[in-house]
């Protein structure tokens, strides 16, 4: 299946929607983003496996002031899978108040449902080794 320009582009704005939603603590919205039942996978970083907007909402939540201050991404590359949901690659760039950054790597599965894109899986891996 090949995208069309206009997929790209909602899929590409989707991606960069997380960033501005939980920079700005509108957790309750994160459902123009993710799947009801989203799997948000942040073992890589310590934090297991979180299912769900309710879930993911409350980590963020638990978080409180270890939360980056700016989310980031850039990068992006998008590739049609066979059962016509869409693999997105993308780098994220997190900031936080001391102004310390870190780089990650979203893994990204996204499907088409009822309200038009949605990530389904999100895999977050850490960037700690240049060249790797």
């Amino acid at each position: 299946m090949a995208l069309s320009d206009a997929d790209r582009t909602v899929i590409t704005d989707l991606i960069s929607l997380h960033g501005h939603l939980v920079d700005g603590g509108e957790l309750d919205r994160l459902d123009e983003v993710f799947t009801a039942d989203v799997v948000y996978d942040v073992t890589d970083l310590g934090g297991g496996a979180i299912e769900g907007l309710a879930a993911l909402r409350a980590a963020a939540l638990a978080m409180g002031d270890s939360n980056p201050v700016g989310h980031h991404v850039t990068n992006i590359i998008l590739t049609p899978l066979a059962d016509g949901r869409v693999h997105a690659r993308s780098k994220g760039i997190g900031v936080t108040v001391d102004g310390r950054c870190g780089s990650v790597t979203y893994e990204d599965t996204i499907s088409r449902g009822d309200q038009d894109w949605r990530i389904a899986h999100r895999r977050v891996l850490a960037r700690r080794v240049p060249l790797s």
